[in-house]
C-alpha cells in the first residue's frame, strides 16, 4: 500500500514563498509520474503541476507557471512543490497524488492517478 504525506503547509503574506513536500512509502517511487492539486472551498480539485516518473519532464498550469516549481528525489522517495510570488488566490488545500501506470509524463487530469495524501493547507493573506 502506497501512503503519500505532504507537508510544509502553513499561512504566507502575498508575495512570499513556500516550499511544499510530499513524501512516498514504498520502493517504486521513482517509477511514477507524480502531481500536485488543490482545491480551494466550494471549488473544484485544479491540477497545479505534474513531473514525469524520471523528473526530466515536468508542466504546469497557466496561473502557477513561472512561480512554482515541481521537482522530485527519487533516491529520498520525496515529491516538492516550490512556491513563489504567492496570491491570496492560490489559497487552498494542496494534494499530491501518484499516476495509476508507471513510467510516463503524467497527465492533469485527476481521474488518472490512484493515490492520494490527505493535503496540506495553504493559506495566503493579502
Amino acid at each position: 500500500q502506497v501512503q503519500l504525506v505532504e507537508s510544509g503547509g502553513g499561512l504566507v503574506q502575498a508575495g512570499g514563498s513556500l516550499r511544499l513536500s510530499c513524501a512516498a512509502s514504498g520502493r517504486t517511487f521513482g517509477n511514477y509520474a507524480m502531481a500536485w492539486f488543490r482545491q480551494a472551498p466550494g471549488k473544484e480539485r485544479e491540477f497545479v503541476a505534474r513531473i514525469s516518473w524520471s523528473g526530466g519532464n515536468t508542466y504546469y498550469s497557466d496561473f502557477v507557471k513561472g512561480r512554482f516549481t515541481i521537482s522530485r528525489d527519487n533516491a529520498k522517495n520525496t515529491l516538492y512543490l516550490q512556491m513563489n510570488s504567492l496570491k491570496p488566490e492560490d489559497t487552498a488545500v494542496y494534494y499530491c497524488a501518484r499516476h495509476q501506470i508507471g513510467g510516463g509524463l503524467g497527465s492533469t487530469l485527476p481521474s488518472v492517478y490512484n493515490y492520494w495524501g490527505h493535503g496540506t493547507q495553504v493559506t495566503v493573506s493579502s
